[in-house]
């Protein structure tokens, strides 16, 4: 009976996922490499030949929705959201209700966590929405299949970007970063994105982990930016030294639930992002921020006043880190992170001494860091 039940599931989501696809009219133009001679049209904002539209403004809110993740952006007449907020709660639907949205044009699920997608299928089902964005990676959850009917019930179009893509929504360019393609890691795996409008620009990567990060700064896009949302919810998973040299971000934001028990966000990103000269903002401790822009100068608006603060001074445990985290550590590259791995468990910091190739001199680095551990 169970194998009967999952293959009708199975069956089901293939229906679905194939309903998604159905041809709706689209509020976006798509450039492709070999289309960048192609004319894009935008009947919102006509302007005079050799001229650019002139930008009406984009407001950004990186709303507090606890320990989860929601963005929403508008401008020039569009809406767009980026992820919806956690499954428990309904903060994301509230603020657009607050912010008087009736119409969204494109929803993003950077990837199908339920505190990213958490709410989507309400939003679905109570805005009216154009398209939704999704990495295509799928799971087994009812907040997940919760959204697969929402959208074959609404019949939202239903896209699934892939780096390399280029699309003009009214006067913003999106960038697509990653993923390339899908293989199952879901969080990895997140829709990733740069947003141009004007001379101001933004980058989401939602969950994706240092790994992925490395293959964004591989592909040789410029990947510039004034505003990085920090991954994974300042997570040391992500947000590398390499990524932030390659973004160069003014100012940092993450989103994270206060008092939180992931210890969200880690010391090191929080230290590394300031040390890279950005201002750092956070859900917990400022509330919904938001962030306008003229197309030139932008300014950050908080909900209450905060210095963010890294959680409970979190550090990378020798035993359990994945080889990403442990390579966050000044000292540990890919090699000696494969021989921790393969030697642990340790009882104390000082065994790293019996690694091959770790010294008392690269130790006494490494414990100066303050972040490895043992068992913290």
């Amino acid at each position: 009976m169970k194998k009967i039940i999952w293959a009708l599931w199975a069956v089901v989501i293939f229906i679905l996922l194939a309903a998604c696809t159905e041809s709706v009219e689209q509020p976006m133009e798509q450039r492709n490499d070999n289309e960048t001679d192609q004319e894009i049209e935008q009947p919102e904002l006509e302007a005079p030949v050799g001229e650019k539209a002139a930008l009406d403004g984009l407001t950004v809110h990186y709303i507090d929705v606890g320990q989860g993740d929601s963005t929403l952006l508008e401008f020039d007449g569009f809406t767009m959201l980026i992820d919806a907020g956690n499954w428990n709660s309904t903060e994301a639907v509230d603020y657009l209700k607050q912010q008087e949205i009736n119409d969204i044009d494109i929803v993003i699920g950077t990837h199908p966590d339920a505190d990213h997608i958490g709410q989507l299928a309400q939003v679905i089902g109570e805005f009216e929405v154009g398209e939704v964005w999704m990495s295509g990676n799928t799971s087994s959850s009812n907040t997940f299949l919760n959204v697969l009917q929402a959208i074959e019930a609404s019949g939202s179009e239903y896209v699934e970007p892939r780096s390399g893509d280029t699309f003009d929504v009214g006067s913003m360019q999106i960038d697509v970063l990653y993923p390339d393609e899908i293989t199952g890691a879901a969080n990895e795996e997140s829709v990733s994105l740069k947003m141009t409008y004007g001379d101001v620009r933004f980058v989401f990567t939602g969950d994706a982990g240092v790994k992925q990060e490395q293959e964004m700064i591989d592909s040789g896009i410029d990947l510039d930016a004034e505003i990085l949302h920090l991954g994974h919810h300042g997570s040391n998973t992500s947000t590398s030294p390499a990524f932030l040299k390659a973004v160069t971000p003014e100012v940092a934001i993450y989103s994270a639930g206060a008092d939180n028990s992931y210890g969200h966000p880690h010391a090191e990103v929080i230290a590394a992002a300031e040390n890279a000269g950005a201002e750092v903002y956070g859900t917990d401790v400022n509330g919904t921020i938001v962030v306008e822009t003229d197309g030139t100068s932008y300014n950050v608006l908080t909900q209450q006043e905060g210095v963010p603060t890294e959680g409970e001074n979190r550090c990378i445990d020798l035993n359990i880190a994945s080889s990403a985290e442990l390579q966050e550590i000044s000292g540990i590259g890919e090699a000696y992170a494969k021989a921790i791995i393969e030697q642990r468990p340790f009882e104390s910091v000082e065994e790293l001494l019996d690694i091959k190739g770790i010294g008392q001199g690269t130790l006494n680095a490494i414990q100066e860091q303050g972040l490895a551990c043992v068992g913290g």
